[in-house]
């Protein structure tokens, strides 16, 4: 299985990180595994909330060093 491709969103703020991964995830097939990774304090609450709103699942989140990052399956 191919490594997920990170998606480095780092730098931006809201709505920002979420407006991207969106468009992102509009290209990639269903089932397609993608890392996010954000800087914003707020995309704590806004990437699970978008995941849990357009049906992806929020395989993994977890705090690394100057922000946040995601692992988002797309539906």
């Amino acid at each position: 299985m191919d490594q997920p491709e990170i998606y480095d969103l780092k730098g931006l703020k809201c709505p920002l990180p979420v407006l991207r991964t969106r468009k992102r995830l509009s290209t990639l097939p269903s089932g397609t595994s993608l890392w996010v990774e954000t800087t914003d304090p707020l995309a704590v609450i806004d990437i699970p909330h978008f995941c849990r709103e357009d049906g992806h699942e929020l395989v993994q989140s977890e705090t690394v060093t100057g922000g946040h990052r995601f692992l988002i399956r797309k539906s």
